[in-house]
């Protein structure tokens, strides 16, 4: 027999397009509800997805939505109608109750079917301007949620909310003493945790390698490289590199006393919500739409965190701005301490009980 309480969830092609649904899909499994996912067949989603119990997987076809000139742009509307069929059969055969949408190119044939079947999806947008996935998907939903209050006045009146970023309970119960002894570092000396992304950041890594012994004499360091950019040779007393961390995350971060980072939406909310004071090096708009330029001015005028335009990264600035970082981090902190980050999770939860509930 069907349960009557059922949700199906989708969004991937980079991790931010999966973490707010991590973060929502453990209060569902706890009350009984059945989910299924719809991801693609080699994204990341798959592997986040794949370590959760009770999650059933779906793969569909998808395309790619580029702004920029190329062949594959020809057949990429085929494999989007394609996706959108797939999706169309899943939701006939799962039948859930509502869906909810992290975004990405794979979501947007999700919340085009789900209107084709009649079932209500909401729609999350982390950036503070929606992107092209998004835009595209606004249309067929019921509702979007936003992250910036900035991002409401983008999208049509009645469908957004501002809800504020979805946070990951468990990063909340990261344990320093886990954190020392994974990464073998000690609690003697400050941490700098850098990250450029889950693909990484070629710059990023460069001058961090090129620069570590100036860098250790002011911090250890964790250097999240991205997957496929370990450097072997580099075997450092207070220096750790990993290309991804996922399930030690929580404790690294509670061992982190400054951090280092690319400007996307869900990881600077989530190191707002731990007090981590942050260096962003935004992508440039040589390789974006310029949301991540966005998100950094955003956190920089309201005083949460330092930023470094990555045409600008060399290693006299990045070791000038985290000094800079350094001496400001009593005074980032305590703006950011007077953030409320917890409540913005249950707010979605009652949003898509809600909505479930109408169905």
């Amino acid at each position: 027999m069907k349960n009557a309480k059922s949700i199906l969830f989708t969004g991937g092609g980079t991790a931010g397009h999966v973490i707010v649904n991590l973060a929502l899909i453990p209060y569902f499994q706890q009350a009984g509800w059945e989910i299924d996912y719809i991801g693609s067949k080699d994204g990341i989603e798959r592997e986040l997805i794949a370590d959760l119990p009770n999650v059933t997987y779906h793969q569909i076809s998808t395309g790619k939505l580029r702004r920029y000139l190329s062949i594959e742009n020809l057949k990429d509307p085929f494999k989007v109608l394609k996706g959108t069929f797939d999706a169309w059969k899943i939701i006939g055969k799962v039948k859930p109750k509502v869906i909810f949408s992290k975004g990405g190119f794979v979501s947007v044939p999700v919340v085009i079917a789900s209107r084709m079947r009649s079932v209500p999806t909401i729609i999350h947008e982390s950036d503070l301007t929606p992107g092209l996935a998004n835009k595209l998907a606004t249309k067929f939903a019921k509702k979007v949620l936003t992250t910036f209050p900035e991002t409401v006045n983008y999208l049509p009146e009645k469908k957004a909310i501002h809800v504020g970023a979805v946070i990951r309970e468990d990063l909340f119960t990261g344990n320093s003493e886990n954190g020392y002894a994974w990464t073998k570092l000690s609690p003697e000396k400050p941490i700098i945790l850098i990250m450029g992304g889950s693909s990484g950041s070629e710059k990023i890594n460069r001058v961090v390698r090129e620069n570590v012994t100036v860098l250790l004499e002011k911090a250890q360091i964790i250097h999240i490289c991205g997957n496929g950019n370990m450097d072997e040779t580099i075997e450092v007393d207070g220096y750790r590199q990993y290309e991804y961390v996922n399930k030690e995350l929580k404790d690294v971060l509670a061992v982190t006393d400054y951090v280092i980072s690319r400007a996307g939406s869900n990881a600077i909310f989530e190191f707002l919500a731990l007090n981590i004071p942050m260096l962003l090096i935004p992508l440039s708009l040589a390789a974006s739409r310029g949301d991540q330029i966005d998100n950094a001015n955003s956190f920089e005028k309201s005083g949460f965190a330092h930023q470094l335009k990555e045409e600008d990264v060399t290693a006299d600035s990045l070791l000038k701005a985290i000094d800079h970082l350094i001496d400001e981090a009593p005074n980032v902190k305590a703006v950011m301490k007077k953030q409320e980050s917890k409540k913005s999770r249950k707010q979605v939860i009652d949003l898509i009980e809600s909505m479930a509930k109408k169905k």
